[in-house]
């Protein structure tokens, strides 16, 4: 069998609740306490710079990242708007009122007498039985969230014209992938024909603000329009669509493969597919999700799955003039009541190794595969069944495939779903203690990250993932910090977990697997190779003289990053954002039997059948 092409992460960027991801700011802030004080101070300057303020604060920024209490640039969480049903009754007497005639509905109810009083008003008679809806509010019984840190707004950074917020997330992730390169896109995009491009990149719940679907369902109810952008922008599938308009003028392969909190591993396993396959050389992975809002966070609420001040006040023993620490609400593999909910936007971007080594690209790890099985017969399509199992045996079984089985027992690490849910602590820690055993591993390290950020649905895995570039940069797996201790009913034999931060040797950290569980049996488990792991595949695949070239090449490279980094910190480059730039039309193709002219751009018709040919040319 000939090799295949390695898919190789060469950059990485997005935003959530830790800032940043790339440089590996967003991950450095999950570990802030434990890192050099320059690298720190390096992230709080970040950090400052996203949230708008003057100088650096560090409470500030510490009490206005991660998860937190619902700020009200999302909803106040003590005042939440919504329509009461009021019913009422004449009683003999009629209902009556004035109102401006402009208000009148179109179609006058039977039970309505309506008599002129002017040019503008009527008044209005009811007799019998009327329902009206009174505008009221509540207040929330979710108060926690996973959000953007404060005073950041994607959407100011650029012409965003009223974009969704997630769509506004996902540019803002593109562009600081692209950035985190080091090398220009247009320089790379020269190399690659334009068909062998991929960008996969989706949002699990669509977009359902208020402008997107939100917005679209409920305009009318609330007496108000319902605009052309509410429902195209609304798609599940824009962020790919945007990315591939707006930000890298695309031409390749594109889509959004969706299965729940999974799906930004979906999206992952089509890029390592068509890198694998070579029908792409370059894959932009991404998913970006912004469901801080009543309605999405109450249907969650409703399903009994998110943490509630209630029930946080019940495991903390408090009482109800208590406030709870919704700092501490999501809280994997101990006692716990529920997820938090969280919004993110993440992208990675791959190349095959051959154009990794021709670009000097720096190798921030591989991603040779995703496993993805569901979980048959089910009694509820959001209880966790045995599907997970599979995904991350086979995953395993892959990793060891390649570095060898003692490597595989030694050095490696899970980044668990870890959602913070009675059924998830019991359930995922089993299925991992069951697999470390069948592997014969002894003490598996295991983070969960939500504890930090909340579940950002499927966006989460691609929070697993950067993060994830962050332990083999800096060698810190970070704690479970919101726990003081596990539950009983957590399996942990054969698993390492800790409520502190744990150092490790980068070096002899090799591989990772990122697991992720979504509702609906939608399992999915990423296996990712260290930098270290990943350079060590690629020289033998090359030649000492590629090699050395390589070396040479990314020198500049990583200058290039860091000088990137540093501009962001000052705040000098704003998102890559093309509206009517390069637009082709008709006028611009130009067909052949054997190739495609599009603008500058050619495209091979020249295939071969996979199948056997029948052609009596052969």
């Amino acid at each position: 069998m000939s090799a295949q092409r390695l898919p190789v992460i060469v950059g990485f960027g997005g935003i959530n609740g830790a800032g940043r991801a790339s440089s590996h700011h967003a991950y450095r802030r999950l570990v802030q306490g434990s890192l050099p004080q320059a690298e720190r101070d390096q992230t709080f300057a970040a950090l400052a710079r996203l949230m708008g303020l003057e100088a650096v604060d560090e409470q500030h920024i510490l009490d206005h990242t991660l998860v937190r209490r619902v700020e009200l640039n999302h909803f106040d969480v003590d005042r939440v708007q919504w329509n009461r049903r009021f019913p009422t009754q004449s009683n003999g007497q009629p209902v009556t009122f004035d109102i401006k005639r402009q208000y009148l509905p179109e179609v006058i109810p039977p039970e309505w007498e309506v008599t002129p009083t002017s040019v503008t008003h009527a008044n209005v008679k009811i007799r019998g039985q009327q329902e009206f809806l009174l505008p009221t509010i509540r207040e929330f019984e979710v108060k926690a969230a996973g959000q953007l840190p404060t005073g950041f707004e994607p959407g100011k950074l650029y012409a965003s014209r009223n974009h969704p917020r997630g769509l506004q997330m996902m540019v803002y992730a593109a562009s600081d992938a692209l950035g985190s390169l080091g090398l220009d896109w247009e320089h790379i995009a020269s190399k690659v024909p334009v068909d062998q491009v991929s960008v996969y990149a989706g949002s699990a719940m669509g977009q359902l603000d208020g402008a997107g679907a939100g917005g679209m369902l409920k305009a009318r109810y609330n007496g108000q329009r319902v605009t052309s952008k509410f429902c195209p922008l609304s798609l599940a599938e824009m962020p790919a669509d945007f990315v591939n308009a707006y930000v890298l003028g695309s031409l390749g392969s594109t889509g959004a493969s969706l299965g729940a909190c999974a799906s930004f591993l979906y999206n992952l396993r089509l890029g390592i597919n068509d890198i694998r396959s070579g029908r792409a050389r370059v894959a932009f992975i991404g998913s970006a999700e912004a469901p801080i809002n009543p309605e999405v966070m109450e249907g969650y609420a409703a399903m009994g799955a998110l943490a509630t001040d209630k029930g946080l006040r019940a495991l903390d023993g408090l009482d109800d003039s208590q406030a709870p620490d919704h700092r501490r609400a999501c809280r994997p593999f101990a006692d716990n009541c529920g997820f938090t909910i969280a919004e993110s936007a993440q992208m990675v971007v791959l190349f095959d190794d051959a154009l990794a080594l021709e670009t000097g690209a720096t190798m921030f790890g591989a991603a040779p595969d995703v496993f993805v099985n569901a979980d048959g017969f089910k009694k509820s399509i959001s209880g966790p069944g045995v599907g997970n199992y599979l995904t991350m045996t086979k995953a395993l079984a892959g990793i060891r495939a390649i570095i060898g089985e003692r490597a595989v027992r030694s050095g490696g690490l899970v980044q668990a779903h870890g959602t913070g849910t009675p059924q998830n602590r019991v359930t995922e820690s089993r299925i991992l203690e069951e697999v470390a055993r069948a592997f014969g591993i002894e003490q598996w390290p295991v983070a969960a990250i939500k504890c930090f950020l909340g579940h950002s649905l499927g966006s989460a895995s691609g929070d697993q993932v950067t993060a994830t570039l962050g332990v083999w940069a800096h060698g810190l797996v970070p704690g479970i910090t919101t726990v003081e201790e596990f539950a009983e009913d957590v399996h942990r034999d054969h698993l390492s977990l800790s409520t502190s931060h744990q150092a490790v040797d980068p070096q002899a950290l090799h591989y990772t697997l990122v697991n992720s569980k979504g509702f609906g049996g939608n399992n999915a488990t990423a296996s990712l190779l260290s930098p270290n792991v990943t350079r060590k595949l690629v020289r033998m695949r090359a030649s000492a003289a590629e090699w050395q070239a390589w070396e040479a090449a990314n020198e500049g490279v990583r200058e290039r990053q860091a000088a990137y980094d540093a501009a962001m910190i000052a705040g000098d480059i704003a998102p890559t954002y093309h509206f009517d730039y390069g637009v082709l039309g008709d006028d611009d193709v130009t067909l052949g039997a054997s190739d495609v002219q599009i603008g500058p751009h050619r495209v091979s018709l020249e295939t071969e059948s996979p199948f056997g040919s029948l052609n009596p040319d052969d």
